[in-house]
C-alpha cells in the first residue's frame, strides 16, 4: 500500500504547473504561507516504530515522497543528506519522488550515489511542451537507476517521441484539479498512450481532472470522482 512522506512542506512556484497548486490552495485555507518551506513533524517517519519496535512503514511500501514541496528545492539543502541517509537505511521501501527543479538533481545528489539507488525513482514532471523540451534533455542524461515521467496536471497536447524509450518505466498523466483548474483534453491523454504503447512503456491515466474533454463534450467532475472515472476509462497499459 503506498505511503505519503513529506519530509518538508512549502514550495516556490516556477513553471506553468504551478499555478493552481493544490498546497497553495490548501494552505490558503488554514492562512498558511506556502512560500515558506519548512520541516514536517514526519520528517523521520520512515524510522519512526511502533510499540512493537517494528517500523510503521512495513517493508515492501511505496513510498510517494515530498508531494507538498520538492525534494531538489533549495531551502531544504541542509535537509536534505540527512533523508537521503534515511533512504539509504530503508533499502526495503521504494522512494518515488517527483521533481520539476531537474536542474538542480545532480548537485543534490548523496556521495555514495553512482549510477542511482536501487529503492529511489525520481520523476520528472512535464506539464506541457515547453517543458518537456527544457528538462527532459537534461534528465535522460542523469545517472538514475528508475526513471518515471509524470505528465500531470497534463495541460495541452505533448510530444515525447523524441526522448521517450525503454529508459523510462513508467509514465503518469492527470488532469488538473480544483475551482480554477485548466482543461484536459481525452484526445491528449491518448496520444501519450500511444507512444507508450509503440515503445512498450507502461502508462498509467491517474485522474482525469476536475474540467476535462472527451469526444467534444465538456464535462465537471467532482474531486472524489476524477480517479474513479480515470480508471473507469480502461486505458492503463503495462506491457508485462
Amino acid at each position: 500500500m503506498p505511503v505519503i512522506w513529506n519530509p518538508w512542506h512549502g514550495c516556490t512556484k516556477i513553471s506553468e504547473g504551478c499555478k493552481n497548486c493544490y498546497v497553495f490552495r490548501g494552505d490558503k485555507k488554514w492562512g498558511i504561507d506556502s512560500s515558506q518551506v519548512s520541516k514536517t513533524q514526519n520528517f523521520d517517519l520512515p524510522l519512526k516504530k511502533n510499540r512493537n519496535g517494528e517500523y510503521k512503514i512495513p517493508t515492501g511500501s511505496r513510498v510517494w515522497t515530498c508531494f507538498t514541496s520538492d525534494f531538489f528545492i533549495e531551502q531544504a539543502d541542509s535537509w536534505r543528506p540527512i533523508v537521503w541517509q534515511i533512504i539509504q537505511k530503508r533499502k526495503d521501501l521504494h522512494f518515488f519522488i517527483p521533481t520539476k527543479r531537474v536542474y538542480r538533481i545532480q548537485q543534490c545528489l548523496p556521495e555514495d550515489w553512482g549510477e542511482g539507488y536501487d529503492n529511489v525513482t525520481i520523476s520528472c514532471t512535464v506539464e506541457n511542451q515547453r517543458q518537456a523540451n527544457l528538462r527532459l534533455p537534461e534528465y535522460k542524461k542523469l545517472a538514475i537507476k528508475h526513471k518515471s515521467l509524470l505528465c500531470e496536471p497534463l495541460l495541452e497536447s505533448i510530444d515525447l517521441e523524441p526522448w521517450i524509450g525503454s529508459w523510462i518505466e513508467l509514465i503518469v498523466v492527470g488532469g488538473e484539479s480544483g475551482g480554477n483548474a485548466r482543461t484536459c483534453n481525452f484526445d491528449w491523454v491518448r496520444n501519450i498512450r500511444a507512444a507508450c504503447v509503440e515503445s512498450g512503456i507502461p502508462f498509467w491515466f491517474k485522474q482525469t481532472g476536475a474540467n476535462f474533454v472527451k469526444e467534444g463534450i465538456a464535462y465537471t467532475i467532482e474531486r472524489k470522482s476524477q480517479i474513479a472515472q480515470a480508471k473507469k476509462a480502461g486505458i492503463d497499459f503495462d506491457p508485462t
